[in-house]
């Protein structure tokens, strides 16, 4: 009777190691995740902009549009590319609200949200036609 319980004992720590050994192995094969670059220039920022402009803004009758490239901006807390957009849309009424200014930040080389902006924070941006966005 001891014997086979012996045996059952050494079967359960062989499996046991076993069981560590592969662990210890696949833990080692990981490669560790390539941190993200979050200060990259963005690519096709006219078309992320014009995009994420119509998804959150829904702006209609759009006119005068303009964009200023992103720039690295180093005064937030955290420093992102951020590109300047000002255009003319209508409200509810279909009279043009008058230009508004927007601020679109990038994170990793993709857009992320289109914030107001006051004329201060986009004063010496290079505005460019926005046809795009028209």
């Amino acid at each position: 009777m001891f014997a086979g319980y012996r045996a059952v004992q050494a079967a359960m720590r062989r499996g046991a190691v076993a069981l560590l050994a592969l662990a210890v192995c696949a833990c080692a094969k990981q490669e560790k995740p390539k941190p993200i670059e979050a200060n990259v220039t963005p690519a096709d920022f006219r078309t992320q902009v014009a995009d994420q402009v119509r998804l959150q803004l829904a702006p209609r009758n759009v006119k005068d549009a303009y964009v200023a490239e992103p720039v690295l901006k180093t005064a937030l807390p955290t420093p992102r590319y951020v590109a300047c957009v000002r255009f003319n849309s209508t409200d509810n009424s279909g009279a043009y609200k008058g230009n508004k200014f927007y601020a679109a930040y990038f994170y990793a080389g993709k857009i992320t949200q289109v914030v107001d902006a006051t004329v201060e924070q986009c004063d010496k941006a290079a505005f460019l036609p926005f046809p795009e966005l028209q």
